[in-house]
């Protein structure tokens, strides 16, 4: 027998000699929700472990995870003012246009700012764009985030990263942006969004559930994987930076397939129910947490991800697991 694969596999030594896929702190992104007020830390019941920040209590926590080497961050704003316009999204006011610069003014180029621009949690609807006679508005909903992504530019956002699949918003963005002199403000782009049944935990800690209706008119159809190219690929032509899949744990086969067809660096969400449903097997003591967390990080990375956002990189990275 001349082919024994086994000897590559004798000993952790030569296991980790060989070893395809590689994970590094530097591919993680950590979220944060970030809401009015002082002193505010309120854990958020479907995602154990995850916390509403105020943000002075956001300055203190990133402080504590920039000692860990978590150097990237996704913002959500949380409680801001309900409207059908979405105004409050793009107010220089807004929570998050607060906390940029709070976290810029404090951390400077040793923090990456990433902010999320969608309109659900700023909508007495809870949608991710404007309605127009019981209908997701296209061009009118591009407009308001674009403005959004301006305010969080302004603000000393370093990447923006618009999440409501809104057709031509990649190209809006950037065009506002670069009109304003914010051309090197990033712009990572949500571009391959299912409408999923993961995001439930999500929802309870973002307040944005649409109060009527379903977001499948905008959100991609789980039941589609070469569609995900088109979109991929629009958005990549408008001008992004980097592209993300959404959800990441189920869709491994569409972050493969968009990595062997763009050569941007390609970014997976390890969402909310994924993290959730993780979180409450280990509680159950069903399954050893570390080695799940670290087997789907590996698995996303192995699929084709560069970055990995995930509520796990607090885990990982306080508990040495990488």
């Amino acid at each position: 027998m001349n082919q024994r694969p086994r000897r590559l596999r004798k000993n952790a030594i030569v296991r980790e000699m060989v070893a395809e896929t590689k994970l590094t702190k530097n591919m993680f992104i950590y979220p944060y929700f970030v809401v009015k007020g002082t002193n505010v830390i309120h854990p958020i019941a479907a995602m154990p472990g995850i916390n509403h920040y105020s943000v002075d209590e956001l300055l203190k926590d990133v402080e504590k995870g920039l000692k860990l080497g978590i150097n990237k961050i996704l913002l959500f704003g949380v409680g801001e003012d309900k409207t059908e316009d979405a105004s409050s999204s793009f107010s220089s006011n807004s929570i998050v246009v607060k906390a940029v610069k709070a976290l810029k003014e404090k951390f400077g180029d040793s923090l990456y700012v990433i902010t999320d621009v969608c309109v659900c949690a700023y909508t007495t609807h809870g949608h991710c764009g404007i309605i127009h006679n019981d209908y997701v508005h296209n061009d009118s909903s591009v407009e308001v985030l674009a403005r959004m992504a301006l305010a969080h530019a302004q603000a000393g956002a370093d990447m923006v990263a618009p999440s409501d699949m809104m057709d031509g918003r990649i190209a809006a963005i950037r065009e506002l942006l670069d009109k304003n002199k914010f051309e090197n403000t990033a712009i990572l782009s949500y571009a391959i969004k299912y409408a999923s049944a993961y995001y439930g935990p999500f929802r309870e800690a973002a307040d944005s559930a649409p109060q009527k209706g379903d977001r499948k008119s905008y959100q991609m159809d789980y039941r589609n994987g070469n569609e995900s190219l088109t979109e991929g690929l629009l958005d990549e032509a408008e001008g992004a930076d980097m592209l993300m899949v959404k959800p990441a744990l189920s869709y491994m086969d569409v972050i493969f397939n968009l990595r062997q067809n763009s050569l941007l660096p390609i970014v997976c969400y390890n969402v909310s129910g994924e993290y959730s449903m993780v979180k409450a097997a280990a509680e159950k003591g069903w399954i050893d947490e570390k080695l799940i967390v670290m087997e789907n990080m590996y698995a996303f990375a192995r699929a084709g991800a560069n970055l990995i956002i995930t509520y796990h990189t607090k885990d990982i990275f306080e508990k040495n697991w990488l």
